[in-house]
């Protein structure tokens, strides 16, 4: 799909060979990186350089844009997985950004929805998504859209994210 050119709020799948949406995504996630939520740090220029033809070189990559008329306001950055436990594909929600003159308008729950219809394309047992416990507002967003903590035994407690950084 093209950039939209009519206004109002339009959630697509994204290009990654079409000029307009590499630059929203690349700017919609410099500015997620700057936010506390997302590190407080601009991207790196490699990462700005390279990251769309990174994505686009890998089939199981894809990302959903939200565009307000021809601004760019929201992105999706998907990566599917598999689950052993299921024998199926699973797709995590790497990353989700929100402009801050458009939250509180459903565009996340809006975007998250067109995942939600290409993970079950993929025919992915589950999305699965890291949070920050202190990102109140994305926790009641991704909890009213069905999310939940991930436990195999309640005894054993909910799972946590944990990163090795690899140099």
């Amino acid at each position: 799909m093209t950039q939209p050119a009519s206004t109002g709020l339009q959630i697509f799948r994204a290009d990654y060979n079409h000029a307009g949406h590499a630059s929203a995504l690349v700017d919609l996630l410099d500015t997620y990186a700057r936010d506390p939520a997302g590190g407080g740090h601009p991207l790196g220029d490699f990462a700005k350089t390279h990251l769309v033809q990174a994505l686009a070189a890998r089939p199981q990559a894809f990302s959903v844009l939200a565009f307000d008329g021809p601004q760019p306001v929201g992105l999706v950055n998907c990566i599917e997985g598999f689950s052993t436990f299921a024998c199926r594909p699973l797709v995590n929600v790497h990353d989700v950004v929100v402009l801050a003159s458009h939250r509180g308008q459903r565009v996340g729950e809006k975007m998250l929805s067109e995942v939600e219809a290409i993970a079950r394309e993929r025919g992915a047992c589950k999305l699965t998504l890291e949070v920050l416990p202190g990102n109140a507002p994305a926790i009641r967003l991704y909890e009213r859209i069905g999310f939940a903590g991930y436990q195999l035994d309640p005894a054993l407690g909910n799972a946590q994210f944990l990163q090795k950084w690899l140099s």
